[in-house]
């Protein structure tokens, strides 16, 4: 394995921003995990583990420890008789490939999470999801590193504490490294289109009983429609995420703000409020721009980098947003973004 030094960082990123990494290395096996974590105590350094770099913000100054990307690659299909498909990919695979190959084999689970950047690495960290469907709903099995006990094992489900955007692997930072991930998805039809914004969309092309591959292309033109393109413009995807409130408040909100979306969670006491409503609406930061940020024209949970935007712009802009919402509606906004200092 190569260490190398000074890496710049900004070109692994979608936000095309940061400096440089103090020392930087490739991982493609589980031994040089064990080889880079060794190099990080003799030099007394931290560590930060980086895959598709697409929901993070790197620091102007860069990070002062090692930076290890995760470039391990491989996927293995396991077909089990009752049409359950047990699916392992290691962490450098590229999370949206991952799922045309499951599409194209027909397996049912995730590909109403299509056309989200990064690496299956990060699927579990953050319990990705989108469009009525996370990460957690077909998790089976997480391969990890315990750098405490330095040791190798696997983590059931269960283990993995997921939430709303959260998991163990978020909560307790740099404690686990993800190998691999296996998924548990089926051959037998079992689709999730109740989400507003995709059963609108099928209805508008009149598909009544969408194939796999339609629930995919759908979730594309609508994901294309609102985000923007990270190959022509600098982001990190949804900086901010959706508040998780008591229902008695969301339900005052509503009342006070009508038209606001509301969403039910699995406790019935709590709701999900659009974050991105109440920026548009009772913010009134459509369109909102400050020197080299802003926010994206169609989705205001995205910051945008417009050319030469530093970290420092980005977050000051951050904080300008949640000062105007915790103004507006008494809510305080948590990052979905993760800084890397």
């Amino acid at each position: 394995m190569r260490i190398e030094k000074n890496k710049s960082l900004k070109e692994l990123t979608t936000f095309g921003i940061g400096g440089n990494a103090k020392f930087f290395c490739n991982i493609v096996n589980e031994s040089d995990i064990v080889e880079a974590i060794d190099f990080s105590i003799k030099e007394k350094v931290s560590f930060f583990i980086l895959g598709g770099g697409s929901n993070i913000l790197i620091s102007d100054e860069g990070f002062q420890g090692l930076v290890m990307k995760m470039d391990n690659k491989g996927i293995e299909f396991k077909e089990e008789r009752n049409g359950n498909v047990y699916v392992k990919a290691n962490a450098g695979e590229n999370w949206d490939e991952f799922i045309i190959e499951c599409v194209n084999r027909e397996l049912y689970g995730i590909e109403n999470l299509s056309y989200i950047p990064g690496t299956i690495g990060a699927t579990p960290v953050q319990n990705i999801g989108a469009y009525g469907s996370e990460a957690k709903d077909t998790i089976y099995e997480v391969r990890v590193y315990d750098t405490k006990t330095k040791k190798f094992y696997n983590m059931k489900n269960s283990d993995c504490d997921f939430s709303y955007r959260n998991s163990i692997f978020k909560k307790e930072k740099r404690k686990y490294i993800i190998i691999s991930v296996i998924f548990l998805l089926s051959r037998n039809r079992k689709i999730n289109i109740s989400y507003k914004d995709l059963k609108e969309y099928l209805l508008s092309k009149r598909i009544k009983d969408p194939t796999l591959k339609e629930i995919r292309n759908a979730v594309i033109d609508i994901r294309e429609s609102k985000l923007p393109n990270t190959n022509f413009i600098g982001t990190a995807g949804s900086f901010f995420k959706n508040p998780v409130i008591n229902k008695e408040r969301a339900l005052e909100l509503e009342d006070k703000y009508p038209g606001l979306p509301i969403y039910p969670t699995d406790d019935i006491n709590i709701m999900k409020v659009s974050l991105a409503w109440i920026i548009d609406h009772v913010c009134q930061y459509k369109n909102k721009k400050k020197g080299n940020v802003g926010i994206y024209k169609n989705q205001a949970l995205a910051i945008i980098n417009e050319g030469n935007a530093t970290a420092h712009e980005v977050l000051d802009f951050a904080d300008e947003i949640k000062g105007i919402v915790r103004e507006k509606t008494g809510i305080d906004i948590e990052m979905e973004v993760e800084y890397v200092l």
